[in-house]
């Protein structure tokens, strides 16, 4: 993409509305702009690593064997009376009736929906197990929507529900779910932590949130510290072995890691005093076990294979696909602007020229981007009019994670300069040996 022919409304001044770095940055690098409290659009930038998140979770999802539909935004309050949920869930649903005097409702969540489907089609063990999922935009009314997509009204949200016949069988798939989450997560540079959590509304006993760890997350949380030297890798794991995923999830749950509302002073206290820890966190996914909860009131039977019509055993599992663009840039940023990893930034790198209408510099720059462009990366080239010093802090506020510069002087001795965006490191090579090195970086990424 040409940045001449882009569309990058950047703010030159702050946004008296951002409390938050994220927010700020957002609204400065032109990826966001507010409909109204709580709703944003989202400009191209925005929307082209909304898109890259997405595909990490896709991708992870279908590794572990989950199956993607898509249900409707608007639903039945009749399938919320069916679970009894409709009048406890509280005031962040958005009630509705269509012209037919019908109530309806604008989804915060999909257990009642995709159960429903679920009876509907599935009547035997032998369709077991099962685990569908989709990503949607989501609607909670919430009370003082702030921090930007932090905390926003309309959010995108992936939701994902597992169907199986025993409980045993639907602990592994909250097994499988946890480990799909860390590779997802670390696919996208950040680290999450799963901590024990409250079920909310949810309903369930099994939970675990995970949150990436920064100063101004909404949760105050409480670790040991050696949980944070755990790293997934890229280690592989088959889904279908029970063991394999226990034992990651004994790895990743076995030291002590509460949020607020789960904290227990006395087994804190347990911890040796150099390995305590309390910080805030931003909750970026949860994955519940609840049981028969909504199979048993909602009717969603199989046969056991024994003659008998036996309820599922039901979890859900969310990541907040819109959210983690804002974690991503709470845990990834200086004060000069965003700073994305190499797994979801929107160009693999920009090329700014800093003699535009200089024959030699836009033909150097021309032949970068054609040669980038040939590898299948993406790059920004920064071909506008403007002095160096605006593209300089343009590059540097969208955050893109490397940066070739192309200068005149530096073409007289063949070389153009390839600058980390987190280090601020810089190297001179000849353009060829700096596409090179690009390339080597984004394989197995882009």
């Amino acid at each position: 993409m040409r940045l001449s022919r882009y569309f990058l409304p950047v703010l030159k001044d702050t946004p008296r509305e951002a409390q938050i770095v994220s927010h700020r940055y957002m609204l400065q690098a032109g990826m966001i702009k507010q409909a109204s409290a709580g709703i944003y659009s989202w400009l191209p930038l925005g929307f082209k690593v909304l898109r890259k998140i997405e595909n990490i979770v896709h991708e992870e999802q279908e590794r572990a064997g989950h199956i993607a539909i898509q249900m409707p935004t608007i639903q039945s309050a009749d399938l919320w009376r069916e679970s009894g949920r409709y009048d406890a869930y509280g005031e962040e649903m958005l009630r509705i009736k269509d012209r037919g005097g019908r109530d309806m409702l604008f989804t915060p969540t999909a257990e009642e929906l995709v159960t429903d489907i679920f009876r509907a089609h599935v009547t035997s063990y032998k369709d077991l197990p099962l685990t569908l999922y989709q990503i949607q935009w989501k609607f909670r009314d919430e009370v003082r929507p702030r921090f930007g997509v932090m905390r926003g009204r309309e959010f995108y949200m992936k939701d994902g529900y597992n169907f199986d016949l025993t409980k045993e069988d639907a602990l592994h798939a909250y097994n499988r779910h946890l480990v799909s989450y860390l590779r997802t997560y670390e696919r996208m540079g950040l680290q999450a932590i799963p901590m024990r959590a409250d079920s909310g509304p949810i309903g369930g006993d099994d939970t675990h949130e995970f949150l990436v760890l920064a100063d101004t997350g909404e949760s105050e949380v409480f670790y040991d510290s050696e949980i944070t030297d755990l790293k997934f890798g890229d280690r592989q794991i088959d889904y279908d072995d029970h063991a394999a995923c226990q034992a990651v999830l004994e790895e990743f749950t076995s030291r002590y890691a509460r949020t607020d509302e789960t904290h227990d002073e006395a087994l804190f206290e347990a911890i040796p005093e150099e390995r305590k820890r309390t910080a805030r966190g931003i909750e970026v996914g949860q994955i519940f076990y609840f049981g028969t909860k909504y199979s048993e009131s909602m009717g969603a039977l199989v046969d056991d294979g024994q003659g008998n019509k036996v309820p599922v055993h039901m979890g859900s599992h969310g990541i907040g696909v819109s959210r983690l663009l804002g974690a991503i840039i709470e845990a990834s940023h200086d004060d000069k602007g965003i700073i994305w990893p190499e797994g979801v930034t929107p160009f693999h790198c920009g090329i700014l020229n800093m003699r535009q209408g200089d024959e030699a510099a836009d033909a150097a720059c021309e032949a970068l981007y054609a040669s980038l462009t040939a590898l299948g990366l993406e790059p920004l080239y920064d071909d506008r009019d403007e002095r160096a010093g605006a593209k300089f802090g343009t590059m540097d506020m969208i955050g893109l994670p490397w940066r070739i510069t192309v200068g005149p002087r530096g073409l007289k001795n063949g070389v153009v300069e390839l600058t980390s965006r987190r280090t601020g490191e810089s190297e001179e090579l000849p353009p060829e040996e700096a596409v090179a090195k690009i390339a080597k970086i984004y394989e197995g990424i882009a």
